[in-house]
């Protein structure tokens, strides 16, 4: 077993403020970073820890006052022992050392002038596991190759999110998840692809292009897009019309920004649905003035508000796939798909604007989580099996204009987002402004993989509901602008700074090689099967 590399020694700190590392005379104050993965040796733990600050101290003042001439043989003098490097660290979990297993939340601190470590790649291990089953690497600790990995079976058993500033990947951060949420085959996946980035190939950030879903998984994943939208018709497996029926005045409420509509718009459309029911938005548009009139004076309702819900209504007929008579049948086949362990991508194609994107999301989610409902409640009367609902994870982009404070708990994304698991519906929330979020909702993400924020408020947003998440600041605002993240949460052990798996021909080939394998899996069971039926 090759020997530890010795860093330092605890000389002060507690439980909640974290310890204090005292580093040695050997150990660069340039290679401890913050972020690393740390591990202290205490008298009965094993305690594994993040590095939190770093800093520079001196046993007196007066050579901070007066410093030394600019000389290699003072500098070597006065480190370590006039002058050294000092650390913080965040203690994270515990090990016994009599040889349990069992990783333990922290509840004590280790003694003074406890040895720290730096950590090996056992000790990731012990922490993280290996890539296997539902466990699927993310990424590597910085400045060392161990995988890191989440617990795909802990991801999909709440709604998470992936935040971080445009441009530091998150886009390649949801595609690594949703591959692996493919792989291990723990949920379906439906996401709403509003840039064309998700299901075939998309531009990376140089000139290069990488490999979309549909080419990775083949026909696991299904490709839809909206009526008239989509660049390729060739490559698509159904194209999804929305009907005037469909629309209900909860997403009237959801694009009232987008629209420019009036506080009074919900109300107005309600009285309309009172009267029509689902057809209130196609005999709105069909009304003229003095109808318009009769309506306003029959419910008491305001002519201005009618006319200015009409008018700013009318921008939603004029998109190519809200029709009249809507053919619900490629929605069914969608569902179905869902329910049957397939996964889903639907392209907005021409239409990548807001208010297509927020409508669409909006009229699908509602379906789909009423009929994941009818069947949670049908499972829940019959206790049978085969009617136990297919776990199913909902991916977001710009997620704030759903989940901001005055929405969040009048729309089916806040309530699947409050709902937890309850449904077996989750969402995976990608945004660049955590802070627009609901604050309740944020509350209830189970993992958070957050690459850099700058903005004080999106920091604070994605420590929502956070224990010690002072401590964990630093952290965030010290990652490098790509491919570095802050994975905390439900699926992880504990918070860890990530160097974010690489999404190339290498990944490229683990999943072709993983895919092959599972085929093999499944081939050889029905053989088994066919030889000794029950």
């Amino acid at each position: 077993m090759p020997q530890r590399q010795r860093l330092g020694v605890v000389t002060g700190g507690s439980l909640l403020e974290g310890l204090t590392v005292r580093l040695d005379a050997g150990t660069p104050v340039e290679d401890v970073r913050v972020g690393k993965f740390v591990v202290v040796k205490g008298q009965r733990f094993t305690f594994f820890s993040m590095v939190t600050d770093v800093r520079l101290g001196a046993t007196t003042p007066k050579v901070m006052a007066d410093p030394p001439p600019d000389d290699e043989f003072f500098s070597h003098v006065l480190a370590g022992t006039t002058t050294y490097g000092e650390v913080r660290l965040d203690l994270r979990l515990m090990l016994p050392l009599d040889g349990s297993a069992d990783l333990l939340p922290v509840k004590t601190v280790p003694h003074h002038f406890a040895p720290l470590f730096e950590a090996s790649d056992a000790d990731f291990t012990q922490v993280f596991g290996h890539e296997e089953g539902s466990r699927f690497m993310i990424g590597t600790p910085l400045d060392m190759s161990a995988p890191v990995c989440i617990d795909l079976n802990r991801l999909v058993e709440r709604s998470n999110g992936v935040f971080g500033k445009s441009g530091t990947g998150k886009s390649f951060l949801t595609r690594l998840l949703v591959c692996g949420v493919i792989l291990s085959d723990v949920a379906s996946n439906l996401i709403f692809d509003m840039h064309d980035e998700y299901g075939w190939s998309a531009r990376s950030e140089g000139a290069n292009f990488v490999k979309g879903l549909r080419q990775l998984f083949g026909s696991k994943v299904l490709l839809y897009a909206l009526a008239g939208g989509a660049f390729d018709r060739s490559r698509i497996d159904g194209e999804i019309v929305i009907g005037y029926d469909q629309i209900e005045p909860e997403d009237v409420l959801l694009l009232s920004e987008e629209l420019n509509l009036n506080p009074t718009a919900a109300e107005t459309a309600e009285l309309l649905v009172d009267k029509y029911g689902a057809k209130w938005l196609a005999e709105l548009w069909a009304m003229d003035q003095e109808e318009l009139k009769n309506f306003a004076d029959e419910k008491s309702a305001s002519l201005a508000s009618l006319n200015a819900l009409k008018r700013k209504t009318l921008q939603l007929k004029r998109l190519g796939f809200v029709q009249a008579q809507a053919d619900l049948s490629p929605v069914d086949n969608l569902i179905k798909a869902l329910l049957d362990r397939r996964h889903v991508v639907l392209s907005f194609g021409r239409y990548d604007d807001p208010l297509a994107y927020m409508l669409v999301a909006n009229v699908l989610t509602r379906r789909i989580h009423q009929r994941w409902r009818e069947q949670t409640e049908r499972y829940l009367h019959t206790k049978s099996e085969a009617d136990r609902p297919r776990p199913l994870m909902i991916t977001i982009e710009e997620a704030h204009k759903f989940l901001n404070p005055r929405l969040a708990r009048q729309t089916i994304f806040g309530t699947i987002a409050r709902e937890m698991r309850k449904y077996s519906v989750t969402l995976l929330v990608v945004d660049q402004r955590p802070s627009s979020i609901d604050s309740e909702v944020l509350s209830q993400l189970g993992t958070r993989i957050t690459a850099l924020l700058s903005d004080e408020q999106d920091i604070d947003a994605v420590f929502t509901g956070v224990g010690g998440s002072a401590r964990l600041r630093a952290v965030l605002a010290n990652l490098d602008t790509r491919q570095q993240a802050l994975v905390l949460g439900h699926a992880v052990p504990m918070p860890v700074v990530v160097q974010t798996r690489a999404y190339d021909e290498q990944f490229y080939r683990f999943i072709e090689q993983r895919t092959r394998r599972a085929s093999d899996m499944v081939t050889a069971q029905q053989a088994v099967d066919e030889l000794f039926p029950d």
